[in-house]
C-alpha cells in the first residue's frame, strides 16, 4: 500500500488560474492579496505577465464556476482558484447565488479532474467578510494552500492512475478482478424457501 500526500514545495513548477468575482471587490481583492501572498512564500510567480498564473476577473461569483470550467479543460492549469463573497441582504438571492456557485465550483473538479479550489465567502454581514479577508485573517491565503497542496497531490495520483489504467487495458487488471470476482460470489443455496 501506498500513502499520498501533497507538499507544498514543487521540483517542477505548479501552474495556476484565479477567477475572482468583481462584485464586492472591497472583499474579493483582500482575498485575492493574501492569495498572491501565500503563492509568492511557496515559490510562485504571481506576476500577471509571467509563466506561472492567469487572473481572470468576472462579474460576480455566480459567473465563477463557468469560467473554472473552461479553465480547467484547458489542460494547462494545475489547479483553479475561485475568489468571490457573497454577502446576505433581505431577499433569498443570497441563498441562490451561494448554493449555485458551490455546486458549480464542485462540478468544475468532478467534470475535469483538476482542483476547482472553493475560496467563495459568504457571510450574513460586509463585516463578517472583511474579517474573513483580512481584519483577523486572510482566507486567500488558506485557498492557495489548498491549491498547492491539491495540485501536488494529483500530480503524484496521476501517473498512478495511468498505470492502472493500462494495466486494465493490458487485461492483467482486468483478470485479476474477474477472478476475484467470481471467487467472491456466494455460491447458491440448494435449500429453496
Amino acid at each position: 500500500m501506498a500513502v499520498f500526500e501533497g507538499s507544498f514545495t514543487q521540483a517542477e513548477p505548479l501552474h495556476f488560474a484565479l477567477v475572482i468575482g468583481r462584485f464586492n471587490d472591497l472583499v474579493t481583492t483582500k482575498l485575492l492579496e493574501g492569495c498572491q501572498d501565500c503563492l509568492k512564500r511557496h515559490g510562485i510567480d504571481t506576476n500577471p505577465h509571467g509563466s506561472q498564473v492567469d487572473y481572470v476577473w468576472v462579474p460576480g461569483s455566480f459567473e465563477v464556476p463557468l469560467v473554472a470550467r473552461q479553465l480547467a479543460m484547458s489542460g494547462s492549469y494545475d489547479a483553479i482558484i475561485c475568489l468571490g463573497a457573497v454577502i446576505r441582504g433581505q431577499t433569498p438571492h443570497f441563498d441562490y447565488v451561494s448554493s449555485e456557485v458551490a455546486k458549480g465550483i464542485s462540478a468544475a473538479a468532478f467534470q475535469t479532474g483538476v482542483p476547482v479550489i472553493f475560496g467563495v465567502l459568504t457571510a450574513d454581514t460586509m463585516q463578517q467578510a472583511l474579517e474573513r479577508a483580512g481584519i483577523k485573517s486572510n482566507h486567500g491565503w488558506d485557498y492557495a494552500m489548498n491549491a498547492l497542496e491539491m495540485a501536488s497531490l494529483m500530480r503524484q495520483l496521476r501517473p498512478n492512475l495511468k498505470q492502472q489504467y493500462s494495466s486494465v487495458n493490458s487485461g492483467t487488471l482486468a483478470g485479476s478482478l474477474k477472478s476475484a470476482t467470481l471467487n467472491n460470489i456466494p455460491a447458491e443455496s440448494e435449500e429453496k424457501v
